[in-house]
Parts: structure tokens; C-alpha cells; sequence
């Protein structure tokens, strides 16, 4: 059997910066695709709460899931006592939304993801650690779940968004 050889490897600032960037962009969907903030600004209020055949999951259901999926990752890296959410029952909501629920969501997802920004930009924070009280995982791999994990639903979002057209 091979023997591993574990690699320490220190980069540059100017490194890090980059890495820091494309992780930014890699949230917030820049560059690659359409942003979580564009498909959400003018979606039709009135469809908030429907459902399309074939589609398990409603607008307001895929904007709250993703905001408590990232909530739970926020809590995740920044918790040393961190208690694991129960799938799928945590992750979802349970009942329909009005506008104002809707747009706090929104809001609430957007704070988070600023947060988390903060943390990718924070160069205090070492990316590659191990957390503290999960010592196989790091923030650099929570970002990359969280950033596909975003992805995946704006997708969804944006063709349920397409679905109902303007109204």
C-alpha cells in the first residue's frame, strides 16, 4: 500500500485574494449564471405559493429552504456546540408564505450570504482549517456546498419564475 505524504502548503496574499474573489463569485452566482438577487426582484408575487405539475416545491418553498440551508451552515462553522437539523423536516417550510414572509426571507438569505462573504473575506480566517468540533471538514468546504447548493435552486427558482411569467 502507497503511503500518503501530507502536503503543507502556504500561499501568497495575493493568492489568497484570488482564491477569496472566485469564492465570492462562486456564492453569489457572479459571472456564471444568473444571481439568486436578480431572479428574486421582480418575481411574481401572486405565484409565491404555486406549484407547477412534475414540481414538488413552490417558490417561497425553494427561497425559505435555501435560506435555512445556509442558516444551518452559518451556525455550523461558527458553532462549537452545533446540533445537526433534522432532514428534511428542518429544512422546509410548512406552510405557505404572504409577501411580507416572502421578502424576509429573501432579506434573511441575503444578510446570511453577507455574512458568509464576510467570513471568505476575512483574512484573519484560515479556509483550509479544520473546524474546531468537525475536524474532517473547513470552511472552504462549506462555502463550495453552500455555493452549489444556491446554484442548483436558483435554477429551479428562475424556471419556475419563467413558468408563471410576469404578472
Amino acid at each position: 500500500m502507497k503511503k500518503l505524504v501530507k502536503i503543507h502548503m502556504r500561499i501568497s496574499l495575493s493568492e489568497q485574494k484570488i482564491l477569496q474573489s472566485h469564492l465570492v463569485e462562486s456564492l453569489t452566482g457572479e459571472k456564471a449564471h444568473i444571481t439568486f438577487d436578480r431572479v428574486v426582484e421582480d418575481f411574481p408575487i401572486a405565484a409565491i405559493n404555486e406549484r407547477v405539475e412534475g414540481i414538488p416545491h413552490s417558490p417561497y418553498d425553494l427561497v425559505e429552504h435555501m435560506r435555512l440551508a445556509q442558516a444551518d451552515i452559518i451556525d455550523f462553522i461558527r458553532n462549537h456546540d452545533y446540533r445537526e437539523m433534522k432532514w428534511p423536516d428542518d429544512y422546509w417550510p410548512k406552510d405557505e408564505a404572504t409577501e411580507e414572509e416572502w421578502n424576509g426571507s429573501i432579506q434573511n438569505f441575503l444578510k446570511d450570504r453577507d455574512e458568509l462573504i464576510h467570513i471568505i473575506e476575512d483574512d484573519s480566517v484560515n479556509l483550509f482549517a479544520p473546524l474546531s468540533h468537525a475536524a474532517k471538514y473547513n470552511i472552504f468546504r462549506e462555502i463550495i456546498i453552500m455555493a452549489n447548493h444556491n446554484s442548483y435552486h436558483t435554477g429551479q427558482l428562475l424556471q419556475l419564475k419563467r413558468t408563471f411569467g410576469p404578472r
